[in-house]
């Protein structure tokens, strides 16, 4: 309850300064009920499943001879812009009971939203293929369903929304040489910048604020280390090390602390430089034991990585949200991004406690600016520059 007393005191502040202007006032509610059942999903399933049911289409399209599978959410009111929600790295993907909440408050708060069935991403793995993959969705949203959210011929616009390690490839879809210009606006939760940063942060426990400043310890998700090789073990050529790396996260997984002296010795060359890069504890070393990884994955981290990639054709409005706490990305990795985006294009909103993506926010500060944030992103549904 203190949460939705802030949440109406904050919408009442910005009713009282915009005075006259009613679209300002109506978004300014909109905002505080966005908000508030952003807030209510993350701590347990808000959406009814019939209604849900009913603001759901499946659709099917192909690109070249890509064929996809999609969900659309449309609500009774005229959509005032289209968006491309990512999955994330989960295995119900774009049936996650979390997700398909998101998609139904979205589609009630007036966007037609997009969401894509991503095999990789449901098998929790980010691959360089992901780039094409939501490129395409993102062109079939533009190109089609993109017309729902027309009024008089007028384009409204269309934007994407990612997640944690989704973020990198959405951005890049969007640097695509058919979408340039034509995606107006990104939203990354908890996302990241540098490939290499992100890898020594999860492996070693250490990151850096700026790249010429000291290594500061953290707390990293161990949990999310042993998903990392359980969903790349495929990069290994060798099937006996394919196996054993995927028996060694399960047990890891399940234990943070079990003994792998069975399963170690078992490893070949390949199998052992991914293991030994896991189970590195020095950030000076991270680079070397990157450069030793089977030459798969590590074109893979290169497709992927945004601090090798030129951003000037990202969309003219990203909007970046990032915790503190993070326990799987450092909030640094945003306060990066935002810096290597073109200026005037990226706004931060940096909040104490939100747990890597759970939208709950903490206290009256985080819902301060996650009401921001919404609000922004409530302001480019409605085509402001």
């Amino acid at each position: 309850m203190a949460r939705r007393r802030l949440l109406v005191l904050l919408a009442v502040m910005l009713l009282l300064g915009a005075g006259a202007a009613s679209r300002p006032c109506r978004r300014a509610i909109e905002t505080m009920e966005l908000l508030g059942d952003l807030g209510t999903s993350a701590a347990a399933a808000q959406v009814d499943p019939a209604d849900a049911a009913s603001l759901r289409q499946s659709v099917d399209f192909a690109v070249a001879d890509r064929r996809y599978a999609a969900d659309l959410y449309l609500a009774d009111a005229a959509p005032r812009a289209a968006l491309l929600l990512v999955p994330g790295l989960a295995p119900d993907g774009k049936d996650d009971r979390r997700l398909v909440d998101l998609a139904v408050i979205l589609a009630r708060a007036r966007f037609a939203v997009l969401v894509p069935d991503i095999a990789s991403l449901r098998a929790q793995r980010v691959s360089a293929d992901n780039i094409r993959q939501i490129a395409d969705a993102l062109g079939y949203l533009i190109e089609t369903e993109g017309k729902v959210a027309s009024t008089g011929g007028v384009r409204r616009p269309v934007g994407i929304a990612a997640i944690s390690y989704a973020v990198g490839p959405a951005l890049l879809a969007t640097l695509d040489p058919a979408l340039q210009g034509r995606v107006d606006f990104l939203v990354g939760i908890g996302g990241y910048y540098d490939v290499t940063a992100v890898i020594t942060y999860f492996t070693t426990g250490f990151y850096r604020e700026r790249p010429e400043q000291p290594w500061v310890p953290g707390t990293p998700n161990d949990y999310g280390k042993w998903l990392f090789v359980g969903a790349n073990s495929d990069a290994v050529m060798d099937m006996r090390d394919r196996v054993t790396l995927t028996a060694i996260a399960a047990r890891r997984r399940a234990d943070p602390a079990a003994d792998l002296g069975d399963l170690v010795p078992l490893l070949g060359p390949q199998g052992h430089s991914v293991y030994s890069l896991l189970a590195n504890h020095d950030p000076d070393r991270t680079v070397d034991l990157i450069a030793a990884l089977p030459q798969h994955l590590r074109d893979s981290f290169e497709a992927l990585d945004l601090r090798k990639r030129d951003l000037a054709g990202a969309p003219r409005n990203v909007i970046l949200v990032h915790g503190r706490d993070d326990r799987i990305i450092p909030a640094g990795e945003s306060r990066n991004l935002a810096a290597a985006l073109p200026a005037g294009r990226s706004t931060l909103y940096l909040v104490d406690h939100l747990a890597h993506a759970d939208l709950e926010p903490g206290d009256w500060r985080d819902v301060l600016v996650l009401w921001l944030a919404a609000y922004r992103l409530l302001e480019l549904r409605d085509g402001a520059a």
